[in-house]
């Protein structure tokens, strides 16, 4: 079974909807003949140009150590990359305030410098499959949570919350991903 990721240039960030139709407006066309951009000589997998957008497709196997590859030469070039398995897109931009900020889950997605709008969505998608969110800036501090919305947060000693709606984890991550710490004085933290 194979997987696929797709790569193009956007002047603005795109939501999940947009890079969807792009996506699939692409996959009814034929692929282009002749050179190749210049960014898919970077990218690994079987590489296939559609015009200006670059169709990456790679085995489940390798799906995500070639994905990470994937997000790395987008982001360097600046260009949006789309994933239709996980229904997600990675902009460029607005990142947080913290350069080399990991975001990781639970079904084997890692992102290094996530754009806010993916952790927003990547946060939708917990389920039995995918049992927690993480947003790291290793050797500093997390901020995690599973299912049921507990939250968890280590910066020195680590802490413990229950909150009540997906809404208010996406407000807390958004926060810890600006550099705002306004969600530790609106919950009741216990030791983990």
């Amino acid at each position: 079974m194979s997987v696929e990721l797709m790569v193009w240039d956007e002047p603005v960030p795109v939501s999940r909807d947009q890079a969807r139709a792009t996506y699939l407006e692409v996959r009814k066309g034929e692929p282009a003949r002749g050179d190749l951009p210049e960014v898919a000589k970077e990218l690994p997998g079987a590489v296939t140009a559609f015009g200006d957008r670059v169709l990456v497709t790679m085995d489940l196997e390798t799906m995500d150590e070639m994905s990470a590859q994937v997000f790395e030469v987008a982001r360097t070039h600046g260009l949006v990359c789309y994933d239709p398995q996980r229904d997600l897109v990675h902009n460029v931009a607005p990142l947080g305030v913290y350069q080399g900020m990991q975001l990781h889950t639970g079904d084997g997605l890692v992102v290094r410098d996530p754009d806010l709008g993916l952790v927003h969505d990547v946060l939708g998608t917990m389920s039995p499959q995918n049992p927690f969110v993480t947003l790291v800036t290793f050797g500093h501090h997390f901020i995690q949570v599973s299912p049921g919305y507990e939250l968890e947060y280590k910066e020195g000693a680590m802490v413990r919350a229950e909150v009540a709606e997906l809404e208010e984890v996406r407000r807390a991550f958004h926060e810890y991903a600006t550099g705002e710490r306004g969600f530790l004085g609106r919950h009741s933290w216990s030791d983990a």
